[in-house]
């Protein structure tokens, strides 16, 4: 399924989308087989009755619901990045989305867990982008090629931040930076105090 943004800004383009690793999905499949084995276990203990086909009914109608609810959360969940921003899209139940952007200047690490022996085998892990902004960080489970998918977003990072304040050496950069961020915080400190005298006076 494409990704297509719709409030993309002056001179912004998508660079990569990312999507959870198939290995999601091949986890649903597994839920789905041991609730066909236990199934089966029923109606040989029970036979085909009455009894068990209205537990075997109740407990498909849940147990799809359930499937179904979980394969929307692994497909709907998405990482966008554009040349400018991170947005993070993630379905956290059924009908309960959560979006989150932070542009690229704001990403303080980017870090990655593998777990087990499946994990490594078909590169996949968690992928964690911490930021300074007002969400503390963007985490994607099952994460197809972890390290690889690092490297590039602290690449794009570096570009980013060099497009933004030039090419000098990485203490200047620094430098830029934290005055950027006491810009942006002295910024949020005055609008905290306009809101709040503006609430006193109403």
């Amino acid at each position: 399924m494409a990704v297509k943004l719709e409030n993309l800004r002056t001179g912004e383009k998508v660079d990569i989308v990312l999507r959870r690793h198939w290995i999601a999905f091949v986890f649903l499949a597994v839920y789905a087989l041991w609730g066909l084995l236990l199934s089966l276990i029923l109606l040989a203990t029970l036979g085909l009755i009455a009894t068990s086909i209205l537990i075997l009914s109740i407990f498909w109608m849940y147990y799809l619901l359930f499937l179904y609810v979980s394969w929307i959360n692994y497909e709907l969940d998405v990482f966008i990045f554009t040349n400018n921003r991170i947005v993070c899209v993630e379905q956290k139940t059924f009908l309960n989305r959560a979006v989150g952007e932070t542009t690229l200047d704001k990403v303080q690490e980017v870090s990655i867990e593998t777990k087990w022996l499946l994990a490594n085998l078909f590169d996949f892990g968690t992928l964690r982008i911490m930021t300074s902004g007002s969400s503390p960080s963007f985490d994607m489970t099952y994460s197809p090629h972890p390290m690889k998918s690092s490297r590039y977003i602290n690449n794009l990072v570096d570009r980013y931040r060099d497009s933004l304040y030039g090419w000098g050496s990485k203490e200047q950069k620094q430098a830029k930076l934290w005055e950027v961020e006491q810009g942006q915080l002295a910024e949020r400190a005055r609008i905290m105090w306009t809101v709040k005298n503006d609430q006193g006076h109403s």
